[in-house]
This record gives C-alpha cells, structure tokens and sequence, in this order.
C-alpha cells in the first residue's frame, strides 16, 4: 500500500485518481518529486490528483487590475464617475471603523484558517502515520505468511526428497532382483532339459534291463519339480514386473510433486524476499480479483501426504515381494538341489547296481567258458574212449567169428568161447554207457553254450547300461548348474 505525497519508483500508466479529502504538502521538494507520475490508489483510479481549488488558489495572482477591468463590457466614457460630498475631493466609500472592523475580521478568518490548517496538518501527520503503521504491518503480515508459506514448502520438499531417494533405492533393489529372477528362470532351463535328455537316453537301454527303476522315477519327479519351479518363478516376475511399473508410478507422482514444489519454493521465495526498494515492481489492474487457486493448505497439505503414503506402501509391498522372491528363490534352488541330488545317488546306486552284475555275469561267464572247455575235452575222452572200446569188441567178435568155423565136435562151448561171449556183452554194455554219456556231455555242452550266449548278451546289456547311465547320463549332469547360479547371483 502506498501513501499519499510519498515518491514512488514505479511507473504508472492508469487514469489520474480522484480529489483526495487532504491537501497534499506544497514542499517543493516533495512536489518536483511527482514530476511526470501519476500516483496509486488502492480504491479509485478515476479521482484526480490535486484538488481544483488547490490549483485555483495556487493561480491567483494578488495584483490589482484596472478599473475597467471591473466592469467588463461597458466603454470607459459611459461609467459614471462618483462625486465626492467631501471638501478637497476626497473619495471615500467606507468609514474608518470599517477599515478596522474589516481587519478584525480578516485577522479572525485568517486566524481561524490557520488553527484549521494546523489541525489538518496534525490530523494529516497521525494519518500519514497510521497509514505507514498500516502499510507495514501489513506488508510484515504478508512478509511472514510467505516466510511461513516458504518454510512449510521446505518441509515437504525434504520429506518428497527423503521419500524420493528411498524409493529409487528401493526401485533399483527391485530391479536387481528382476534380474536375479530372470537368471534363474534361465538356469533352470539346463537342468530341465539334462533331466528330458536323461530319460531320452534311457530308453535306449536294452532288454531286461528297461526297467522303470528308481532313478527314472527320480527323473520323472525332478522334471515335474523343476516345472513347478519355472511356474513360480515366472509368477513371481510377473508380480515383480507389475510392483516395479507400481513403483515408478509412485516415484513420477513424487518427482512431479516436487517439481511443483521447486517451482513453487522459488516463487514463494522470491516474492518473500521482494520489498519496496526493490526492481521490477508494476501495477497489475485487477490481479487481486483473479482467483486462479485449486487447493487450499489442508488438501495442498493431504496432496502431498498421499503421494508419500502412496509411495510408502508402495515401498513397502516392494520390500515384501523382495524377501518373498528370495525366499522362493532360496526355496526353490533347495528343492531342486535337493531333488538332483536324490537323482545323482539313484543314479549312483544304480550304476554300482549294474556293475556288480557285471561283473558278476564275467564271473559266470568264465566258469561258464571253463566248463565248456573241460566239457568238451571229456567228451574228446569219451570218444577215444568209444574208439577204444570198438577196436575190442572188434577183436572179441572176430575171435568168436573165427571160432565159429572150427570143425565137428571141435566146436565146443568152453571157458573161451563163454568168456568171448562174456567180453562182447560187456563191451556192448559199456559202449551204451558211454554213448549215453556221450549224448549228455553234448547236451550239457549245449546248456553250458546258450548259457554263455545269455551271459554274454547280458553282459551286452550291462555294458550299455552302464554306458548310458555313467558316461551319457552322469557326464551331462556333472555341467549342472550350482546353487548361486540357480540363486540368480552370478
């Protein structure tokens, strides 16, 4: 607010205001300070400055003109002259006590004038006076509004900061731990293809020994694990995926806030620091009727404490999904560790299994190789044997052919001829015998022969059992991810 007869600095460009009630002060040096300026109003614009009676009066000049000049219109020889009824030509319109009695008067009025004006010049002074006292109580209320203004914008700004800050940690925390999942959503890609191939590879096994043994049941159950794992754990980066778009929701709602904040401290600032003396002050015609506010201090204030409330529970779920994602990471690195290593010593176990039948059937199959070979040399016995045999029964049955040509009573059943009949059954006797033994040594030779070729084929078998099983099957999962790869570290 400005005052009356004050100088100001600004420039004016609004209509001259109305006659004030007071005459402003004739020092010359506060007049030549309204050269070319228009002062303020707060209340009119249309009031000139200087009264016209000020002006008036200030016109005057006190110097007495023509008598002709008093009677305008009238030529000088019409007005008629007065005749004086005095001796000596004197002329006189009043008496003396006039005189004095308009002197008396004058002195009253002048008097009377100057009590009048010293009056208003008190009355003027207390006024100009309350009117600074006003002014800079005023502008000291205003002054300390926005100082307070400026202060509570501070406030919220280092809260939105301090809110900000936390929450991109928090956001780059969640982020790592999207990585961390999406590694080892990719690590467990190996194991379940090792575990697919594995019984692939089994199935190629051959014979007896395509069983449905523990270790398939163990791939069977290590594959479905490690599904369920895949599930959860894209699950899981769904829901990381959607805090993390949650999360920046809430950051851009904190930046923009403070953004407005900033924008607004510097403002709130620097009309905090703006005083009379300084540059750039205007006249704004009709500002103060514009209402252009959206809020008021309690919801400015409940804006700002939702963004932060919002950004808290944000934080919040983001700091719960990232112990429930480690936990499921931890939990399912175990669970498959676990369920690898149940199929690691099934495999183990039965690749000890196959190799002590192995080697046992190596065991069988050479005291089978062995028993063929003293089989066949007894049957090599056997038939010499024959041979032998035959040439005596040969020689007995051509003694008995020879003797049957003796002559007459030379043909005679003695000790001899009962002895050769003898040695011929005898001999017969014992070739049935070992003709008999003869044909089971064979017969055994051939059981003891399919015996080796079932051995020997099931040696076939435990050999590519054990390869499949030791070098395919264990030589793929020795690359196995570890448990940090599985944990997402690396």
């Amino acid at each position: 607010m400005e005052l009356y007869g004050y100088p100001l600095k600004a420039k004016f460009n609004q209509p001259r205001p109305p006659l004030p009630k007071v005459l402003p002060a004739t020092n010359t040096t506060v007049a030549a300070g309204y050269k070319n300026r228009i002062p303020y109003h707060p209340e009119s614009f249309s009031m000139p400055w200087m009264p016209n009676s000020y002006y008036k009066a200030a016109a005057l000049n006190p110097t007495l003109s023509p008598l002709t000049e008093s009677f305008p219109g009238l030529p000088p020889t019409k007005i008629v002259p007065f005749i004086s009824e005095r001796p000596n030509g004197v002329f006189t319109r009043h008496t003396l006590d006039d005189w004095h009695r308009s002197n008396m008067n004058n002195y009253k009025e002048s008097e009377t004038t100057r009590h009048n004006a010293e009056r208003l010049r008190a009355d003027l002074t207390r006024t100009i006076k309350d009117v600074y006292q006003q002014a800079k109580r005023t502008q000291g209320e205003s002054t300390k509004n926005l100082g307070e203004r400026v202060n509570d914008i501070e406030y919220w700004k280092s809260e939105l900061c301090i809110e900000l800050d936390a929450m991109i940690r928090e956001t780059n925390s969640l982020m790592d731990m999207q990585k961390r999942l999406e590694r080892a959503l990719a690590d467990t890609e190996g194991p379940f293809q090792v575990a697919h191939k594995c019984l692939l590879n089994r199935e190629k096994r051959m014979g007896i020994d395509l069983v449905n043994d523990d270790v398939e049941k163990q791939l069977v159950t290590e594959i479905k694990i490690i599904r369920s794992c895949r599930e959860r754990l894209q699950q899981c980066l769904d829901t990381v995926n959607a805090q993390i778009m949650c999360n920046k929701e809430a950051r851009q709602e904190l930046e923009k806030d403070l953004a407005d904040k900033q924008m607004g401290h510097h403002i709130d600032s620097k009309c905090y620091q703006l005083k009379n003396t300084s540059r750039g002050l205007h006249f704004f015609k009709g500002v103060e009727r514009i209402d252009a506010t959206v809020s008021v201090p309690e919801t400015w204030a409940r804006f700002t404490d939702n963004n932060i409330f919002r950004s808290q529970s944000a934080r919040a779920a983001s700091a719960k999904l990232r112990a429930s994602t480690e936990s499921l990471l931890m939990g399912t690195a175990d669970e498959m560790w676990r369920q690898f290593s149940k199929v690691n010593d099934a495999f183990t176990s039965r690749i000890t299994e196959t190799a002590n039948a192995k080697s046992k059937i190596q065991t069988h199959l050479a005291k089978t190789r062995q028993e063929i070979f003293q089989l066949e040399t007894k049957i090599q016995v056997i038939q010499k044997t024959i041979r032998d045999k035959e040439v005596q029964l040969k020689v007995a049955q051509t003694r008995l052919d020879e003797r049957t040509r003796r002559p007459n009573v030379e043909l005679c059943r003695d000790a001899a001829q009962l002895r050769l009949v003898q040695e011929v059954n005898e001999i017969n006797e014992t070739l049935r015998n070992l003709h008999q033994c003869l044909r089971a040594s064979e017969d055994m030779l051939q059981m003891l022969v399919r015996s080796k070729g079932v051995l020997e084929h099931d040696l076939v078998v435990k050999n590519n059992s054990l390869f499949i099983d030791q070098e395919r099957c264990m030589g793929m999962r020795k690359s196995y991810p570890s448990t940090v790869q599985i944990l997402g570290y690396v």
